[in-house]
Formats: structure tokens, C-alpha cells, sequence
């Protein structure tokens, strides 16, 4: 799992249009895959570093928690309902997201846009 975040970090360096979009985005997120925790810290758009966890002296404003299978079949190129998007999987049951919602909301097509970068990379290989 740490690969593919560092995969999405590099992308992200290629990606101008998500670097507009997240332009005033500078804040450390955490994403938790089977219990093994990650912590994206955003400088203006861009991935400045990736921790690895657990670690409670890392302060995120808002944690997205999931599990492996979820997230793969999020990565689909044509993933399955309920799949397709966070908040959809959310719904689901499959994911959780706790912390400042509010900041979500305000950067959510970047950070949905971030999260989904393995996706493209899926529908180019296909």
C-alpha cells in the first residue's frame, strides 16, 4: 500500500490542474487502509511528505479509514456501485471519514481527485 501512495504523490507532481485545485490545501491528511495508517502532508497542492504510522504525535485535520478490498475496487477503472466515489462508500458501510468535514467539503473535488489518481492509471493500461 505505501507504493501506491507514493505512486499518487508522484503523479500528483505532474498534474498542473490538480496543483490549481489545490493551491490553498496545506494540511496533513490521514488515510487508513486495514488498520495500517498513512499521513499525507499537502504544501499547496502538493504531497510535501508521507509518513507512515500509527503515530499519535502526527496532527491530521480529517481521516479517510477503509479497507484494502474497498480501495482496490475503488481503483477499478469502472469500479462498482457504491465504489465510484467516497461519500458513496461511505454509504456502504466500507469507509469512514472522521475529523474536520468542513475542510473536506471545501477542497472535495481535489481530494477526491488525489485519491483516485490509481484509477487513471488503470484506464490508461487498459
Amino acid at each position: 500500500m505505501i507504493e501506491r501512495m507514493k505512486r499518487i504523490q508522484a503523479d500528483l507532481d505532474h498534474l498542473p490542474h490538480l496543483h490549481r485545485l489545490g493551491a490553498l490545501f496545506s494540511e496533513t491528511v490521514q488515510i487508513k487502509v486495514d488498520g495500517q495508517e498513512f499521513y499525507l502532508v499537502f504544501e499547496k497542492g502538493r504531497i510535501a511528505q508521507l509518513l507512515e504510522g500509527p503515530s499519535k504525535k502526527t496532527p491530521y485535520r480529517f481521516s479517510f479509514v477503509t479497507d484494502g478490498a474497498a480501495l482496490e475496487e475503488f481503483w477499478t477503472a469502472t469500479p462498482k456501485p457504491g465504489f465510484h466515489d467516497i461519500f458513496a462508500m461511505v454509504k456502504i458501510g466500507r469507509a469512514e471519514i472522521m475529523g474536520d468535514i468542513l475542510l473536506l467539503v471545501k477542497n472535495l473535488r481535489f481530494f477526491k481527485e488525489v485519491l483516485a489518481l490509481p484509477r487513471a492509471q488503470r484506464e490508461v493500461a487498459e
